[in-house]
């Protein structure tokens, strides 16, 4: 899929991070295209996290601009806010609510929707990421995976375009990580979501990219883009080729 075919959603021009003295990146540019998988990759340390903080608004950017789905995140967050989902590494869900009531939650805050609608819409959701029979249950009684799930259909309760996904697999196993991995390319397929992943989970790159860029910590900036598949064969960066090819530097 090339971004070159779609409406662009996210456009990041010139971005940089600094505290203090201390830059963790700068100048890193990108676009992200309508209904695409696009994927934040590179180690530990090298700002993923902090890049998807920025593109969602929580960090304003040192330097440079973040446009998402046509808005200056600067001065028009609040306006985005409503059409993106986001889901942090740890689902983040409330303790003491339900399933249910965790994804009935941005319903409340956004529409005019009434509590039997409200809940119609959070069940729908549910049955989306497969925890149809699990609304009742309590974020303590449920697995990790399924935790990534309900977040997933949290964020997805205003009928986003575009959802954003930080380590969607962190701390889950292969086969729990795989069926996430699928869930990610059935809702973009079934929905037409845009995806942006936050990950340096190889295999799920490797299943569900579309595009990626690759940030490095040393570099201090983005050292790749392009097509995971053609980064990994082709890219003559020692520090890429080590990363896609699990070797040690």
């Amino acid at each position: 899929m090339s971004a070159g075919s779609r409406a662009v959603v996210v456009r990041a021009d010139g971005v940089a991070q600094r505290f203090g003295s201390r830059t963790i990146y700068q100048n890193v540019s990108f676009t992200v295209a309508e209904k695409e998988v696009f994927v934040i990759l590179g180690g530990s340390g090298c700002g993923k996290s902090t890049l998807m903080k920025q593109l969602i608004g929580l960090i304003a950017p040192s330097m440079g601009s973040i446009e998402v789905l046509g808005h200056d995140m600067l001065r028009e967050r609040e306006s985005v806010l409503p059409h993106i989902g986001v889901m942090f590494q740890s689902g983040a869900l409330f303790g003491s609510m339900t399933l249910l009531e965790n994804v009935m939650l941005p319903l409340e805050i956004y529409t005019g929707l009434q509590p039997a609608a409200r809940e119609s819409v959070a069940r729908t959701k549910l049955g989306l990421v497969g925890l149809a029979a699990s609304a009742s249950l309590l974020p303590a009684e449920i697995s990790g995976g399924m935790a990534k799930r309900a977040g997933i259909a949290r964020a997805m309760a205003l009928d986003p375009p575009l959802l954003f996904l930080d380590e969607p697999g962190a701390g889950l196993d292969p086969i729990t990580s795989a069926g996430l991995d699928a869930l990610i390319l059935e809702l973009r397929d079934a929905l037409g979501v845009t995806f942006i992943v936050v990950t340096h989970e190889l295999a799920s790159i490797m299943a569900i990219a579309d595009r990626c860029i690759m940030l490095d910590r040393d570099a201090g900036g983005l050292i790749a883009e392009g097509r995971p598949e053609r980064l990994k064969a082709e890219s003559t960066n020692p520090v890429v080729h080590a990363f896609f090819h699990r070797e040690v530097l």
